[in-house]
């Protein structure tokens, strides 16, 4: 018998609170008629200029503006304004300013504070998502990071909206207390439990806000030469010049020293030349002005130094700097390829003669006079002066 008795008791209690806020509405309602009125219409205003400000954000959208732009930003912001937001908002003006009985100003207030957390969870995703489509661009072929772009998106939109309830709980009355400490607890067990994929997910946000390389760029690291094919969440696909893929993650590639030929200018070519030691130096005196002339030759070459570099085992070794002034590394190659060949063509013609490597052996006898590897030869001139003959001493 309690049980049906205490049921009906607070269903009469809350029969009761209804009508007592009942009759507090009806009679704010007929004391504050005008002053409802004019916050009323004043909250239409507003409401009517966020609609505006909404309308305006999609119109930036449509128009042919990339949305990679700033304007683009600013229209995507505009555009996510909720038609909630907007009834909450006017409902919050008229509550503040006609003397609102506290129990109903209390739930527009609730309403309002739901309301604007949501909104300004909506708002600062689209800047924050917004910012960083700008940085990368927003083009497919040309993104940094197309394939990682969404688990991006679901740990910005996570994060804003759990700080957003969190708020609304806290501003209910709610002790969060134990709820954020709670989350920061998981939020460590997970990023230990994980730290090798969260290093290669913030290396792959590195490759975004720095670009050392983007997708179809050629690059170098350690021995490894290659296009970028790839920019994953994790790793990076680099199709090597021998054709293989190279997989390698992405905290591994930015820890090596990255060369991006795709930034260059020029490039340069760095040649040495070796001749044989018997060349007179005269003749070797020659050989800069040589170089110099045959680079000039060919179009969009620079010339940078030329000159003798020092004594090698078995020559004497000049080095040739020069620029070819284009990024194509095909066209650097004929030109270079070009050049060598007039060197070759040149030096045959001036009877210049390029090293190769050798070797000379000597013997000592007991008493360390040096013996020849092979006997002593003289050239003896034969009856008719021009058959020489070789006789042994």
């Amino acid at each position: 018998m309690s049980q049906p008795k205490n049921a009906a008791d607070a269903g009469a209690k809350l029969s009761e609170k209804v009508l007592r806020i009942a009759g507090e509405t009806s009679d704010w309602l007929t004391t504050n008629s005008v002053d409802i009125l004019l916050a009323a219409a004043a909250a239409s205003v507003i409401a009517l200029l966020m609609m505006g400000l909404r309308s305006y954000g999609h119109r930036i959208i449509t128009d042919n503006s990339p949305d990679g732009k700033w304007r683009g930003i600013f229209g995507r912001v505009l555009s996510r304004t909720t038609m909630f937001f907007i009834v909450a908002s006017a409902a919050a003006i008229v509550a503040a300013h006609a003397e609102t009985p506290p129990n109903l100003l209390r739930f527009i207030e609730i309403i309002f504070v739901v309301a604007a957390s949501f909104q300004a969870a909506i708002w600062a995703r689209e800047l924050i998502l917004g910012l960083i489509q700008h940085r990368v661009g927003y083009e497919e072929q040309h993104s940094t990071l197309g394939s990682a772009m969404g688990i991006v998106r679901l740990l910005i939109t996570v994060s804003l909206f759990a700080i957003a309830i969190i708020l609304i709980l806290s501003n209910l009355g709610v002790n969060v207390t134990g709820l954020v400490a709670g989350l920061g607890i998981g939020g460590i067990a997970i990023g230990l439990a994980a730290q090798g994929i969260f290093a290669d997910l913030f290396a792959a946000l590195s490759i975004i806000f720095d670009k050392p390389f983007r997708r179809g760029d050629a690059i170098r690291y350690d021995t490894t030469t290659g296009t970028v094919e790839q920019i994953g969440l994790k790793t990076t696909r680099i199709r090597s010049l021998d054709g293989q893929e190279i997989v390698i993650s992405n905290t591994n590639l930015l820890n090596k020293e990255i060369n991006n030929f795709n930034n260059l200018e020029h490039r340069r070519a760095a040649l040495i030349l070796g001749v044989i030691y018997q060349t007179p130096v005269e003749l070797l005196s020659r050989i800069p002005d040589m170089l110099r002339e045959i680079v000039a030759r060919h179009e969009r070459t620079q010339m940078i130094r030329c000159g003798m570099r020092g004594f090698g085992p078995s020559s004497l070794d000049f080095e040739l700097l020069f620029d070819v002034r284009s990024a194509d590394y095909e066209y650097f190659f004929a030109t270079r390829n070009a050049v060598c060949l007039d060197i070759l063509s040149a030096f045959n013609e001036a009877g210049i003669q390029f090293a190769y490597p050798t070797q000379t052996t000597f013997t000592a006898a007991p008493d360390g006079t040096m013996i020849m590897p092979y006997p002593q030869v003289k050239m003896m001139v034969g009856p008719d002066s021009s058959d020489p003959h070789v006789v042994e001493r």
